[in-house]
C-alpha cells in the first residue's frame, strides 16, 4: 500500500525467501562455504563478546545448521576455549558445505547424547535451523529438554531448534536460549510468540549477502518501525480543518471506551474530533473534556447528516457501542459511504454470526482491530498468527490488525507488519486508545496499513514509557513527548 515505505533493514524473510537469498548470492559468485564460514564467525564473535572463556559443547545437526556449528567449534577452539562437539547422525552422512566444515574440524566428534551436556557451561545449539517442519524427536528432543531442565546457558544458531521460522510456533519443544544469532535478516518467527519468548537476545549478522538481493526477493513482511511510515507533521499554513476531522461514534452505556478513543485521536494530531453520542449520554461525554465536540445523535439520518455537514475525514465505531441489532445496520450503512473507517470491539462482535455481510460491505479504506477472541469469531484460526491475519485481510478486503504482544497487521495484498508490544498494555481500555490513534491518523490522510502501523508503534512506545502499573488513561499523556522525539529524529 502506498503509505508504507521501503525500509530494507526492517524486512523479515520467510524461510523460503532466505533460501532464495542464499541461492542468488551463490549464483553471483560467492561460494557457499564462504557464507557458512561467515555465519560461524558471526556466532563465535557474538559469543566471545558476551561470555568469558568457558567449557562449551556445540550440538551439530545433520544439515547446514550443523555445518555452521562446526565453524563455531573450530573458531572458539582456536581462541583457546575448551570445546567439545556432538553430532546428530553419522559424520559420513554430512553433505556439501557441511561436510567440508566437518573436515576442517580436527577435534573429536561425539555422538549426540545426554552425556554431551556433562560439564558444559555453555551450549551452542546448531541442531536445526528455521526450516524445521516437524516436531523434534528422539535424541534431539531429549537433549533440548535436558538443556531446559538443567537451566544451561544456550546460544542458538539461526533459531532455537524446534522453532518454526515462518510462524514462531514451537514444534514440540525448543531450548530457552540467552542469545540467537541469525543471518542477513531476521525471520517472522523471531518476532512472533511463542518463538520470540525463547530466542533471548537476537543478533542479525552480516554474512556477505548483498542488499540488492532484497530487490529481487521483494519481501512482504516487516518488523514495524517508523522507517516504514511517516507521521503527519503540521506545516506553517496548517489549521484545524487541514489536519482532518475524526468522528468517534459512541454508545449510551460504556462511555469510557469512546472517550478514550476520542482523546487518543486528539492527541495524535487530528485537527478536530467529534464524538457522536446518544442524546441520553451527552452529559457523560462532555464532562471534563472542554476540547471535545459532542454531537447528539439518535438516528442514522442524523449521523449521516453530521458526516456530510462536518466534512468528517475518518471515523471509528465499536468502542462502547453495544451490540443492539440496530448498530449492525448502522455499520453496514457507514461502510457504504466509503469513509475511512476503523471497526473495533462491538462493531466486530455484531457480525460473529454473519461475517460475510460485513466483508461484502467493505469497499472503502477500512481497518479491523480485533483481539484474538474477536478475530476467532470472524475468521478461521490456524494458530499461525501471520498466516491467519494475511488470510483474514484477503478474505475481508480490509486491513486487519490482530492485537497482542505480537501484534500482526496485514493488508489484502499480503503486505504485513509485526509489532512487538509490552505486556503491560493488557489492560481494559488499551485497545480503545489504539483504535482512536488509528482513526486520528486516518483522518490526517494515512492509508489504513500505515495508520495501523504508526498507531501500533505509538501505542507500544507509550506502554513502554508508562511501564508497570499503567492504565489506559495514562497512554495518551506520553504521546506529546514521543511525537516530538520522532519529529527530531
Amino acid at each position: 500500500m502506498e503509505g508504507i515505505k521501503e525500509a530494507s533493514r526492517q524486512a523479515l524473510l520467510a524461510v523460503a525467501e532466505m533460501g532464495e537469498a542464499d541461492r542468488r548470492t551463490i549464483q553471483s559468485g560467492v561460494a557457499g562455504v564462504e557464507l557458512m564460514e561467515a555465519a560461524g564467525w558471526a556466532v563465535a564473535n557474538a559469543i566471545r563478546s558476551r561470555f568469558s572463556p568457558r567449557r562449551v559443547v556445540v550440538l551439530a545437526g545433520p544439515g547446514n545448521n550443523g555445518g555452521d556449528g562446526f565453524v563455531v567449534a573450530r573458531l572458539l577452539d582456536r581462541a583457546g576455549w575448551p570445546v567439545r562437539l556432538a553430532l546428530l547422525g553419522a559424520r559420513q552422512a554430512l553433505k556439501g558445505d557441511a561436510a567440508i566444515m566437518a573436515e576442517r574440524w580436527h577435534g573429536p566428534i561425539e555422538s549426540l547424547s545426554l552425556s554431551a551436556l556433562d560439564g558444559a557451561d555453555l551450549v551452542v545449539d546448531a541442531l536445526f535451523g528455521a526450516g524445521l517442519s516437524r516436531p523434534l524427536e528422539g535424541k534431539a528432543r531429549a537433549i533440548v529438554e535436558a538443556i531446559n531442565r538443567q537451566g544451561l546457558a544456550c546460544v542458538a544458531v539461526d533459531v532455537p531448534s524446534g522453532l518454526e521460522g515462518d510462524s514462531g510456533r514451537i514444534l514440540g519443544v525448543a531450548p530457552q536460549v540467552v542469545l540467537t544469532v541469525t543471518f542477513f535478516r531476521a525471520k517472522p518467527g523471531h518476532h512472533l510468540r511463542p518463538g520470540r519468548d525463547c530466542c533471548g537476545e537476537v543478533v542479525v549478522a552480516d554474512i556477505g549477502i548483498g542488499e540488492d538481493v532484497l530487490a529481487t526477493i521483494r519481501p512482504r513482511c516487516f518488523a514495524n518501525h517508523p522507517d516504514l511510515w511517516s507521521l503527519p507533521v503540521p506545516g506553517p499554513d496548517s489549521h484545524k480543518y487541514k489536519r482532518g476531522h475524526a468522528l468517534i461514534i459512541g454508545g449510551a452505556a460504556m462511555t469510557g471506551a469512546a472517550r478514550l478513543a476520542a482523546r487518543a485521536a486528539r492527541r495524535v494530531g487530528a485537527g478536530m474530533v467529534t464524538l457522536a453520542s446518544p442524546a441520553s449520554a451527552v452529559a457523560l461525554y462532555t464532562g471534563g473534556q472542554p476540547g471535545m465536540i459532542v454531537h447528539p445523535m439518535d438516528s442514522d439520518a442524523a449521523l449521516f447528516a453530521l458526516i456530510k455537514l462536518r466534512k468528517i475525514s475518518a471515523a471509528v465505531i465499536g468502542p462502547g457501542l453495544g451490540i443492539a441489532s440496530k448498530n449492525k445496520k448502522r455499520i453496514l450503512s457507514l461502510l457504504g459511504l466509503k469513509l475511512p473507517l476503523v471497526l473495533d470491539a462491538d462493531a466486530l462482535t455484531l457480525f460473529e454470526n454473519d461475517p460475510k455481510s460485513l466483508f461484502a460491505a467493505i469497499m472503502g479504506p477500512v481497518l479491523l482491530t480485533p483481539h484474538e477472541g474477536e478475530f476467532r469469531r470472524l475468521f478461521p484460526w490456524s494458530g499461525d498468527r501471520l498466516a491467519a491475519v494475511r488470510q483474514a485481510a484477503k478474505r475481508s478486503g480490509a486491513v486487519v490488525l490482530l492485537k497482542g504482544s505480537d501484534t500482526v497487521i496485514a493488508a489484502p495484498d499480503g503486505l504485513a507488519l509485526i509489532n512487538e508490544a509490552p505486556a503491560d498494555l493488557a489492560t481494559a481500555g488499551s485497545g480503545d486508545v489504539l483504535a482512536g490513534l488509528a482513526c486520528g491518523l486516518l483522518a490526517q490522510g494515512l492509508d489504513p496499513l500505515a495508520a495501523a502501523g504508526a498507531a501500533s508503534w505509538l501505542h507500544a512506545e507509550a506502554g513502554r514509557q508508562a511501564g508497570a502499573g499503567l492504565i489506559a488513561e495514562d497512554l495518551v499523556e506520553y504521546l506529546p513527548a514521543i511525537l516530538a522525539k520522532r519529529r527530531g529524529a
